[in-house]
């Protein structure tokens, strides 16, 4: 009965609008909005529960969801590759539910649609895509339990998205292949960070990565982390033939 008196109660038009796009999204009804209104807001907004008095924002259901996410795809891919050794399914693992594809998640979806914050949207960082989508999977679990997550999941992410042969050969860090060859040829390697905002809103740093006292690539981005990838990327193709070769 109460979860009828949930779904007849009378809405404002602005959550009327978030439940019907968001049913559309997770594909069965949701049955406590807190939960997902919860997850999309950005820690900017400096709620604060009036019952508990902790802040209200996304975080905590981002560290939730990525647990789920993890444990369903691990469980997938244990009984899709049954000759997966340990080292096997970590790394295939690890290529679905990294950074770059969760973001991609998060774009696809729209789910910026719903966040809500007191900074503009052009200062946030790409990793919100991601984070945001966790924390959605995070409320999907509290709101519905493990089946209904699980089953999201499986029809969201890993039928549309995880193809294990494509896998096999997708490359997550350029770092980590081109310090690997070079600790292999005994090559000096250096990457040169520095701040470099600029005139744009968001902190960027910029990279000069050194191969043997010789700058080989440069790379942007909102993070140290994202600007070495970024040289590391084009260092990578500017030395395949040698790297894949040695």
């Amino acid at each position: 009965m109460n979860f009828i008196r949930n779904i007849l109660k009378p809405r404002s038009k602005k959550d009327a609008f978030f439940y019907v796009t968001l049913e559309k999204l997770l594909g069965f009804t949701p049955k406590n909005l807190q939960y997902y209104k919860k997850a999309f807001t950005h820690r900017s907004t400096k709620e604060i529960d009036k019952n508990t008095g902790l802040r209200i924002n996304y975080e905590r259901l981002e560290f939730l969801g990525d647990a789920m996410l993890s444990a369903v795809i691990a469980s997938h891919l244990f009984k899709e590759v049954p000759s997966g050794d340990e080292g096997y399914l970590t790394q295939m693992r690890s290529k679905i539910v990294s950074r770059e594809h969760l973001n991609e998640l998060g774009r696809d979806f729209n789910l910026l649609l719903f966040v809500k914050s007191n900074v503009s949207r052009k200062k946030f960082g790409d990793d919100i895509h991601g984070n945001i989508f966790e924390a959605l999977v995070g409320a999907i679990y509290l709101d519905r339990g493990y089946r209904y997550c699980e089953k999201f999941i499986y029809k969201r992410v890993i039928v549309p998205y995880v193809d294990v042969p494509k896998l096999e050969g997708k490359i997550t860090s350029y770092k980590s292949l081109f310090i690997e060859w070079c600790q292999k040829q005994k090559k000096e390697f250096l990457y040169d960070v520095y701040e470099d905002t600029g005139n744009n809103p968001i902190k960027h740093f910029s990279v000069k990565l050194f191969l043997d006292g010789k700058i080989i690539a440069k790379g942007r981005a909102t993070s140290k982390k994202k600007a070495e990838e970024i040289a590391s990327k084009r260092a990578y193709f500017a030395f395949q033939d040698k790297i894949t070769n040695s």
